[in-house]
């Protein structure tokens, strides 16, 4: 038998928990976001959706299509927890788990028959211990490529279970809609549709040097593989780049400096506790910027060493902000990010690591574990709690 990859959504996840956690919430048109003409809807419930509610939707625009919804602030430590119960019963069913996102997982089930039965049954009691286990319910998708399993996940949602048998996969991809198709989004569906291409099957037909030249070489490869069933690239971990961040938008425009720097140290505490419970270390920083006129602006630079602390990671961020700062625009959106990071085991002992930034990583590792026993907790080092800058 060849490769079997099984691919699981958690359906509706931010919300999900929310109408786990809270039983008057059931089956009542739950939308996460704040309730603010600022904020985008970050995850919307099966009830909610049926109003044409979806994720990164403005929440005014939410709110005129679904006034009676409830706007829920979002709950990120709660929704770690669970997503980390959820991935743990996946290594249950294969040791080759590929965590995507928070709520979305690769299972490699190549060669599990001996000890689990048939992939489908395997897929279906996956399904059930998850509902037993956690309460949620998951969508998968089962496979011989990471990237059909992907696609077949999304087709019957709400907890579904969709096959693509080995050997299908070119005849899967060429009876669905154009819009089914992961990775074609709206700029090169115009460009598709600008030449009457349509339907999976009219590209399908194209030779590939014909598709290159309406959509540039790399994205018409792409096209050319993805409408056959072949592998996408990027499910491949070598080309994987982990990325830990977080970012928030503003009731009003921020245009006070200490206020501003302020939130910037809000976010590197929780990106930095996020990389300490991960165990992930990065010497990249990325600092995003929206101003009031919806104009965004990135800063990024890549340090001789990793980034040591909470203090270290926020006098760095800071220091990419002034860089960038106009004086003279108010700030909707702050963001901070750790990129191409990588797992602590792969660390590279050099003359900039110190007894110090030994002790820091191991003051921060044991702040993130209370802070995931005690979610409503919020500790600190001194450094963290009372900033010199």
């Amino acid at each position: 038998m060849g490769n079997v990859f099984l691919h699981a959504d958690i359906d509706a996840f931010f919300a999900s928990v929310e109408q786990l956690d809270n039983s008057e919430l059931r089956g009542r048109p739950v939308i996460i976001g704040r309730n603010d003409k600022r904020s985008v809807v970050s995850t919307a419930s099966y009830e909610a959706r049926k109003f044409g509610v979806h994720s990164a939707m403005p929440v005014v625009t939410a709110k005129k299509l679904c006034p009676d919804g409830i706007f829920l602030p979002v709950r990120m430590a709660r929704y770690e927890e669970k997503s980390r119960e959820v991935m743990a019963l996946f290594g249950n069913y294969s040791p080759d788990v590929q965590q995507l996102s928070i709520d979305e997982a690769f299972i490699d089930l190549t060669g599990t028959e001996r000890l689990f039965g048939k992939p489908e049954a395997t897929a279906k009691r996956l399904k059930a211990e998850i509902l037993e286990k956690t309460g949620l319910t998951v969508s998968v998708g089962l496979a011989s490529t990471k990237y059909v399993a992907k696609i077949a996940s999304g087709l019957s949602k709400p907890d579904g279970f969709f096959c693509v048998p080995d050997g299908k996969e070119e005849e899967f991809m060429l009876s669905l809609p154009l819009e089914k198709v992961w990775g074609i989004g709206e700029k090169t569906r115009e460009k598709l549709l600008s030449r009457y291409l349509r339907t999976v099957q009219s590209i399908h037909d194209l030779p590939l040097e014909t598709l290159q030249s309406i959509l540039g070489e790399s994205s018409g490869t792409f096209v050319y593989n993805a409408v056959r069933g072949r592998e996408y690239e990027q499910f491949n971990r070598k080309t994987k780049s982990r990325s830990i961040g977080s970012e928030t938008t503003f009731e009003y425009d921020l245009t006070s400096i200490p206020e501003i720097e302020r939130e910037i140290r809000a976010l590197c505490r929780t990106v930095m506790l996020r990389a300490r419970e991960e165990n992930l270390l990065s010497n990249t920083v990325c600092v995003k910027i929206r101003f009031g006129d919806f104009s965004t602006i990135t800063a990024r630079e890549t340090f001789s060493s990793e980034i040591a602390s909470i203090q270290d990671l926020s006098e760095k961020s800071t220091a990419l902000f002034r860089s960038k700062f106009h004086a003279r625009k108010g700030i909707r959106l702050l963001g901070v990010s750790l990129q191409n990071a990588y797992d602590e085991s792969k660390r590279d002992i050099s003359l900039f690591d110190t007894e110090q930034s030994f002790a820091e990583s191991k003051i921060e590792k044991a702040i993130a574990a209370l802070e995931k026993k005690f979610p409503n907790a919020r500790l600190g080092t001194a450094g963290d709690m009372f900033p010199t800058n």
